[in-house]
This record gives structure tokens, sequence and C-alpha cells, in this order.
């Protein structure tokens, strides 16, 4: 019997690649919050450009890493509340904001070394990782490559099950919608990720931003996705992971041990896919708590 498509791979979905646009419903210019203020630019490992927002000092630094069809502009409210207290930077993955697309090969790996840049260009010594939905398995990757620069790893809903890739069928049978017509099966997708009562406007802004994403750049990135392991890699991390995952779905907390024994995670309930965009004052404060509990405080 064919196993059941894992929901932690449609989780990561949500994260992956292509830019977002800051549209709003009904072409009005609601967004969830202000968009951060300037960019500077690096060149990943292939060349391509890689814009980024810096603010504030002191560390260890936190790197926001977004989504699939998600820009750094995500996480303004979370720079905004960090910045006085510590370094903060947000990352525009290539393909994502005012990155650059020209890339060959749209993997886990690759979006990995574009944080790594970021990183070791602003010399960062101590750094935790903070990747949403696709960018859990991206940080866990880009952690791989710095070992001696991160000092822990906060995924957001994400990691609930690190299990196996799924097989090419399995994969193919969920991308063929997204292939078949991108913006609508992105709008429906991304919809589906917000529990009842969630504000309407939010669920409108952010599922047509994502589908606003260039499709091949989009799809190329999910079939890198499905294609990534990531248990070798956890295998291979020793500093803290605590994941802030929302209670829409289960977490497998003794599944993913079995591949890196120091994880933990924190639920956040009444929230979905988007915590740190639903409920920005009570995601920031849970946060705060992850970094405590990780050895990750400001100093």
């Amino acid at each position: 019997m064919r196993r059941p498509f894992p929901i932690v791979l449609i989780l990561f979905v949500l994260t992956l690649v292509a830019s977002c646009r800051p549209a709003g419903p009904g072409g009005d210019a609601w967004r969830p919050a202000p968009p951060l203020a300037g960019r500077d630019q690096v060149a990943s490992a292939d060349g391509v450009p890689i814009l980024y927002h810096a603010a504030g000092s002191g560390e260890p630094a936190l790197v926001f890493v977004h989504g699939w069809s998600c820009d750094a502009d995500y996480w303004a409210a979370q720079v905004r509340h960090f910045a006085p207290s510590r370094r903060v930077v947000a990352i525009d993955l290539a393909g994502h904001g005012g990155s650059g697309a020209d890339r060959q090969a749209w993997t886990i790996e690759a979006f990995a070394r574009d944080v790594a840049a970021v990183v070791e260009s602003l010399d960062l010594d101590r750094v935790v990782l903070v990747g949403h939905s696709m960018s859990g398995p991206v940080t866990v990757e880009a952690a791989r490559l710095m070992p001696d620069r991160v000092v822990a790893l906060v995924p957001i809903d994400t990691l609930q099950r690190a299990g196996t890739p799924p097989t090419p069928e399995e994969s193919e049978s969920f991308i063929a919608p997204f292939r078949e017509d991108f913006v609508q099966h992105t709008q429906t997708f991304v919809r589906s990720f917000f529990p009842e009562g969630a504000d309407a406007r939010l669920v409108e802004w952010v599922s047509r931003d994502m589908a606003a994403a260039d499709p091949a750049v989009a799809i190329a990135a999910l079939e890198g996705l499905f294609a990534y392991d990531a248990r070798p890699a956890l295998g291979g991390l020793r500093v803290p992971i605590h994941a802030i995952n929302a209670d829409l779905y289960p977490t497998d907390v003794e599944g993913n041990r079995a591949h890196a024994p120091q994880f933990e995670v924190s639920i956040m309930p009444a929230v979905g896919h988007f915590p740190m965009l639903e409920d920005p004052a009570a995601f920031n404060e849970r946060l705060e708590e992850v970094l405590a509990s990780a050895g990750a405080a400001a100093r």
C-alpha cells in the first residue's frame, strides 16, 4: 500500500522559492507590517546576488530565513522587535524578493549557500538561524556549512517529522497541480494553512503574494526540496535545535530525536503556518523564551 504523502513535506513546500510581491488583496495597500527599509548585497557561491537587511548590534546575531515564495519582509515585525538588543539579519533567498534569479539548480544546498554567503560577508561569529517552513531544511544545511558560527537553530512551523523524502511519483503527484494552474493552486494551497478565524486580510495578502512567484523558479524549488534528505545533516549537528510549531499538525519529537537527540519543540496554539505574521507579539515572546532556553539570549 502506498504510504500517505508526509504532511511535513507539504509544510516545507510553503517555504521555498520564487519572489514575493508586496501587493495587498484587491490591489489595496494593506500589508501585515511596513516593509524593511534598505537592503545590502553579497554574491552567493554561484555568483547570484543575494539581498539582505541588517540592523542592530550584539550577539548572538539572529538570521531570519523566509519560506517558499516569501521574502525578508515576512520577518519585519521580528527585525524591529529584536534589533534594539542584538544584531538581526533578514535574507532574500535567491529567486525571492530583490535577490537574483539566474540559477540553474534550485536546491536546498544552494539556498543554504545563500545564507552562508551573507553570514560570512558580515563576519558574524555567533549566529542563531531562524528558518520558516522550507527554510527549516535550509538552515539545517547552512549550519552544516558553518559549524564554527552557528550556535542554535530555531525552525518555525517545520521539521514536524524528519522522515524520508517522497518517491518521484509522490513528488510529481504533489507538484502537478502547480504546473497546471500555478496561481490558482498556490492561492488555494496557502489559504489552507490558516485556521478558522484568521484575519481575512492577512490570508488574502499572503496567498496572493505567494501566488505572484515565478512559476518556473517555484516549481524547480519544490523539486529541489523534495529531493533533499535532512537526516544526514541533522545527525551531524550538535547545537540546540528548538522548533516553534503551530498546533495544526503534530510534531514527531521522538522520531526527530532519532536523528538529532537535542531536538525540542514549543507549540503555539491558535495560529497556522505563519505565526510570526498571525500573532507577532506572542511569537516574539515565544522566540525570546526559546532563545533563552537554548543558551542564545542577547548579551
